[in-house]
């Protein structure tokens, strides 16, 4: 996707003890303290508190309403150099997307009291260069703010771009979906049946099968805890897998290229399986069946179409409006449960979106 953007320049600027403070308040922060081996997020990060420095030109305040919890920010937290973002060095702040209300600003489009949305810092505030970090003033459509991290964020956007572009998914093919009880995994498998696929799901727990198949209309679910995938796809896919949207990675990946149809299309989404190990992870090993089936498959990184979101939410409202396209929420409540919060993206903790409300 051609040079790596940093997202971290604002944190730099904010411990910069030249500026002088815009008003006498506290802003806590997560910061990365050390690396996180596996899942330790609560031995890697640490809370710390600063004075609010005052705003260069071009610069805006927002007090963050809501962090949004995505398994893709897990990279930012490593010191990997060929990834789709450099690493955040020890002892910088913690970031992701944020929602909240502009509390200040030195940037001409916007003013305060606007609600945004912007990759911002895990705190109180964020101070934000708009221009570099993704920034979008969010309309009325919505009264409550986490739908912008939902459907109608980049999660949103991410199910349909897999689904309908990517993957160019059809009436009447086999469509499999890895993580399908989290956030983009339960939209992508809501979009290829309402399309006309006929809908796999793979998730961690007897529970989230069940809930695939009763509440969400996937025509069957696999879980990955107590199942062989591998076979129990070949029993639900007997005419192979035309469309696999992974989100893992690893053996997950390898079960489904054993049972992909010819010509069949792999949308790759995340990698969870790499984002926790501690060094390269092997395979996979049925890379061969790229060849032996002719198969096609290529990554797809959301902020490389965040500035499609007009194209995108209306045909998302759509199917909303049409009852084809849910999404619960995970909520934690509070700066202080951020760590707990995303470790639930990788223990399979929780169903559909991760939040924290401020």
């Amino acid at each position: 996707m051609g040079a790596k953007r940093r997202l971290d320049a604002p944190n730099a600027r904010a411990g910069d003890c030249s500026m002088s403070p815009v008003m006498n308040t506290a802003n806590r922060h997560w910061i990365l303290a050390r690396r996180p081996v596996g899942n330790a997020y609560a031995e890697a990060f640490e809370l710390k508190s600063e004075t609010l420095p005052a705003l260069s030109d071009g610069q805006i305040l927002v007090r963050n309403k809501v962090l949004s919890m995505d398994s893709g920010t897990r990279m930012y937290m490593t010191d990997r150099e060929d990834s789709y973002q450099p690493g955040t060095p020890l002892g910088a702040k913690l970031i992701g997307t944020v929602l909240g209300v502009v509390e200040e600003s030195r940037h001409p489009a916007y003013k305060a009291g606007m609600r945004v949305r912007c990759y911002g810092q895990w705190a109180d505030f964020s101070l934000v260069e708009p221009d570099t970090t993704y920034c979008t003033v969010l309309d009325g459509a919505h009264a409550d703010l986490k739908e912008y991290v939902g459907i109608y964020g980049a999660n949103g956007w991410t199910a349909w771009v897999g689904v309908v572009e990517t993957c160019a998914a059809k009436a009447g093919e086999t469509f499999v979906v890895s993580a399908a009880a989290g956030c983009t995994g339960l939209m992508a498998g809501q979009i290829a049946k309402a399309r006309g696929c006929r809908v796999i799901g793979i998730a961690g727990g007897a529970a989230k099968c069940d809930l695939l198949t009763g509440e969400y209309g996937f025509d069957g679910a696999i879980d990955y805890k107590s199942a062989d995938v591998e076979a129990a796809l070949a029993l639900l896919c007997p005419d192979g897998i035309d469309v696999y949207f992974d989100n893992v990675g690893g053996a997950i990946l390898d079960a489904a290229l054993a049972n992909m149809a010819l010509f069949g299309r792999v949308a790759v989404c995340g990698l969870i399986t790499n984002y926790i190990a501690q060094g390269p992870v092997p395979g996979p090993y049925r890379f061969d069946q790229v060849l032996m089936k002719r198969l096609r498959i290529e990554g797809f990184f959301s902020p490389d179409f965040y500035a499609r979101e007009p194209q995108f939410n209306p045909e998302l409202a759509k199917l909303a409006a049409a009852g084809q396209l849910r999404l619960p929420f995970e909520v934690s409540t509070g700066l202080e449960a951020t760590p707990a919060a995303f470790t639930k993206l990788f223990t399979g903790a929780n169903i559909g979106k991760v939040v924290v409300e401020l």
